[in-house]
């Protein structure tokens, strides 16, 4: 649960956001939220995938950042830092979250985006890290990038939705499992994850093709294919882990 209240600068004034990386801080999730804008700064540094939500039906792609709930295997041993030079914004927005707020203007109800926080978050601070405002009142540079940030976000999750409407349309999501055994003998099960059923892509005839390449989700598509090989990425972390325990 989270406790998102509408950000301020006022009763916020004083507030700072820590941005190291850490399990305490809330970055032992084994995967993070993504979307088809983000895949290219991805697939050459994590796997991507899909999963299904089990209330909605819905689907949502992902980057896989471990083999096991509650395992980050981008977190660096015994340091705050990532272990890779892009980092997925739904992770960087942490503890922010998108909000709606009605007005009225001329006359006229209206809803505009605005920023939430969630007092809750462990990266709340007021002794360390960035700072939200400047001394008088005004946004600060860091906050400026929130708030580019979740925009980015918003529109990446709006053109998400079309593209695996698009994948369902063609039938291009499979189902997988994947069974791996470590060094020590320790398996690990990887499944309820979606891939792209690559036999069904290159069945599709032209006219297809031509209207996913239009849409702008080929390249994605390509982009989520290319990511597979980071598996072996997570694997080797996951070995090297073992053997110094």
């Amino acid at each position: 649960m989270t406790n998102a209240v509408l950000l301020n600068n006022v009763e916020h004034r004083d507030l700072r956001v820590v941005t190291e990386r850490s399990a305490a801080l809330g970055d032992n999730s084994w995967f993070a939220l993504t979307f088809p804008l983000e895949f290219r700064a991805l697939q050459g540094q994590y796997p991507i995938f899909f999963q299904k939500d089990a209330n909605s039906g819905n689907f949502f792609p992902l980057v896989l950042l471990g083999l096991r709930p509650d395992e980050n295997l981008y977190l660096r041993d015994g340091k705050a830092e990532w272990a890779a030079s892009y980092i997925p914004l739904t992770v960087r927005r942490e503890p922010f979250l998108i909000g709606r707020q009605n007005f009225v203007e001329d006359g006229v109800q209206k809803t505009r985006r605005v920023i939430h926080i969630d007092m809750d978050s462990p990266r709340i601070s007021r002794e360390q890290g960035e700072p939200l405002f400047l001394e008088y009142g005004g946004n600060s540079p860091f906050l400026d990038s929130v708030s580019d940030m979740l925009e980015a976000i918003h529109h990446g999750i709006e053109q998400s939705e079309k593209f695996v409407r698009a994948l369902q349309i063609h039938g291009l999501l499979e189902l997988f499992t994947l069974d791996v055994t470590l060094n020590n003998g320790e398996s690990n099960q990887l499944k309820g994850f979606y891939t792209i059923d690559e036999e069904r892509l290159r069945a599709l005839n032209a006219d297809d093709l031509h209207e996913l390449h239009n849409a702008g989700f080929l390249e994605a598509i390509y982009m989520a294919i290319a990511s597979q090989s980071q598996l072996r990425r997570l694997i080797d972390e996951k070995n090297r882990r073992l053997s110094v325990q």
